[in-house]
């Protein structure tokens, strides 16, 4: 049986938009039954499901009213109907009730599955894999990263987006250019962290770490080896003040007394990175007595101050790197050799590791060739022993190293360690240096010290089996592994650690 519609639904745009659809219904219908029964597809099958696929059944349906007017112009133009007469519904006529129930259900089941699809893409956009593998090639940095933090478990879109409509639709406006910026190869290499458009920590780091929960000290063990033959380790042992020494103490003092909400720690920085922080600012908001620290060695003008924005301190001005550290290679090597990746019954791996890591490479692929070659040509040369009494051992150290190279070193889009400081620390970056280093003082001489036993106390240090440890309460003062007289009180630690060292 033939069915009957309207003359102006015969036309060839319209005929073609309604195949449109329909494939693209059937198609979307299909691929959402094959992800669901049998898991495949990954991120880019969402992609179509979600996002392309609708979009092209909406293009169908919209061809199909644009092809009966154009059809009905048509036939106003050659005097077929009154140029002043309206479009006729009549329900008698067969043509136009079949039209007039396909229209209705149409509707209704467009509207059910459009209110289905459009959660289901709002989910699918909020989703880790469409974050992190949609756009391969850009996000596999962080993507990977991500996967290796303590964040591994919490959603992209919980600390980029957080709740809320208004930066939803901010996330996804910015998303647009980011689309554009992926399909005409206009990207930045390395891709820039976005500080100064970040949602406040409030809004989203305190919905899980709650500030009015504080912790006592807590004690952190670490193990370096030196760029020896032997690859001596060295171990150090510190008692962190995260908090007061009693918990009931609350934020009197410790590291999180930045953070203390009777406190308000203020700064400007003069560039863009927040690297340098030449006036700081602390008020005391019980008492309403106010410090301002000046970098002496770098002092703002006035001029400066009035036209920059001060910025009150929170949790990523410490904590910048929460999801996304690229670890310098002088701390992945040792965090491979202690947990075997890498043997250390190797000598000088340490050393030959980091020398490698410290190379340019132009792909991945040529480093994990360059690791191989270096590596191998180097016991065959210098401990040709090795190669001949047990040559996997330096198999696995080469496995090792691309193993832990991949996880922290990504030459297509220019990502490593030095691209991205992390302000946690004081060792390879500036950090807490930027702030507490003896520079920054009032008006009445009162500085904001570099002093080790501020942040942390050292509990053990030195070369395992020979350790000196705590007595009496009394931290021990540091001992750098290798002699350098009082340089270490002088001078900041990143004027001479800049990753590729111990």
């Amino acid at each position: 049986m033939q069915l009957k519609l309207p003359q102006t639904a015969h036309n060839w745009l319209s005929l073609s938009g309604a195949m449109i659809a329909l494939i693209s219904l059937f198609m979307i219908v299909f691929l959402f039954v094959i992800s669901v029964l049998f898991e495949e597809g990954g991120s880019y099958l969402g992609l179509i499901i979600y996002i392309l696929l609708p979009s092209v059944l909406v293009l169908g349906l919209i061809l199909i009213p644009v092809g009966m007017l154009r059809a009905r112009r048509s036939e106003k133009k050659f005097g077929k109907i009154r140029k002043d007469e309206w479009p006729k519904i009549d329900l008698n006529d067969e043509r136009h009730r079949n039209a007039f129930f396909i229209f209705t259900w149409g509707t209704v089941i467009f509207l059910l599955l459009s209110a289905i699809g459009s959660y289901e893409a709002f989910h699918y956009t909020e989703s880790v894999e469409f974050c992190g593998t949609t756009c391969h090639k850009v996000m596999k940095p962080e993507y990977v990263a991500y996967q290796h933090s303590s964040h591994a478990r919490v959603a992209c879109v919980e600390c980029h987006v957080g709740e809320g409509a208004g930066w939803y639709v901010r996330s996804k406006l910015s998303g647009l250019y980011q689309v554009y910026a992926v399909l005409a190869n206009v990207y930045p290499r390395p891709i820039p962290t976005p500080i100064h458009n970040l949602r406040p920590a409030r809004e989203t780091c305190e919905r899980c770490h709650w500030p009015q929960k504080f912790y006592a000290h807590t004690l952190r063990q670490e193990r370096h080896y030196l760029s020896d033959e032997k690859n001596t380790p060295w171990d150090i042992t510190l008692r962190m003040k995260i908090g007061a020494e009693l918990s009931a103490f609350g934020l009197k003092e410790g590291i999180h007394w930045h953070i203390n909400p009777d406190v308000k720690v203020e700064y400007v920085s003069s560039d863009e990175k927040r690297l340098k922080l030449p006036w700081v600012r602390m008020i005391n908001l019980k008492t309403g007595e106010t410090k301002t620290f000046i970098d002496s060695d770098n002092p703002p003008d006035k001029a400066f101050l009035d036209s920059t924005e001060i910025r009150v301190m929170d949790c990523m001005d410490c904590h910048n790197r929460p999801s996304h550290n690229y670890k310098p290679p002088a701390l992945f090597i040792d965090d491979a050799m202690t947990s075997g990746l890498i043997p250390r019954s190797l000598p000088e791996i340490k050393k030959l590791s980091v020398e490698i890591c410290d190379n340019d490479f132009y792909s991945t692929d040529s480093a994990m060739q360059f690791i191989e070659t270096q590596i191998r040509e180097f016991y065959e040369e210098s401990y040709p022993e090795i190669i001949e009494k047990d040559s996997s051992v330096v198999n696995q150290a080469i496995a090792g190293l691309q193993n832990i190279f991949r996880h922290n070193i990504f030459p297509e889009m220019q990502v490593k360690w030095s691209e991205y400081p992390n302000h946690i620390g004081h060792v390879e970056f500036d950090g807490c240096f930027r702030c507490h280093n003896d520079r920054h003082e009032t008006e009445k001489g009162e500085v904001i010290r570099k002093d080790c036993n501020l942040c942390h106390d050292i509990v053990a240090q030195g070369i395992p089996g020979e350790k000196e440890f705590i007595s009496e309460g009394q931290p021990l003062e540091f001992r750098h592994p290798e002699d350098i007289d009082e340089e270490w009180r002088e001078s900041l630690c990143t004027e001479c650690h800049t990753g590729l060292n111990p």
